[in-house]
């Protein structure tokens, strides 16, 4: 489990308009592009973090891929950083055919399971 490269490629994404468009319409080579050497430290560019020890998992890189939130989610991603990304990428979408907070709403009945449970652990 990586927990805290998939938290970075979320804020990351989330925090860059040109790679969050590239996420929304070609996610399968972003994250690979992103895994391969785009991921950087502190949003500088010039300064790639370079690790031998992290990478993403199969299942963490199918969920990017997917945007499967609810498996990010189960997987330990920080909710926020979860929440905030697929709210980029739907929330336009949704409010346009069904009304504000619509996309909202879908994600917390798909994590309705959770309800009563303790939140799945963020622990790196």
């Amino acid at each position: 489990m990586s927990v805290y490269y998939v938290d970075k490629f979320l804020y990351e994404i989330d925090r860059d308009p040109a790679l969050l468009e590239r996420y929304r319409t070609d996610a399968s080579t972003l994250v690979a592009d992103w895994e391969n050497g785009q991921g950087t430290l502190l949003g500088i560019a010039h300064t790639i973090e370079r690790t031998s020890w992290l990478k993403l998992t199969d299942a963490e890189r199918q969920a990017l891929v997917e945007h499967d939130y609810v498996a990010l989610f189960e997987m330990g991603a920080h909710f926020f950083l979860n929440l905030t990304i697929m709210i980029a990428l739907y929330d336009e979408e949704y409010a346009g055919r069904l009304g504000p907070l619509s996309f909202q709403r879908e994600m917390a009945a798909k994590l309705s399971h959770w309800i009563g449970r303790d939140y799945p652990s963020v622990e790196v």
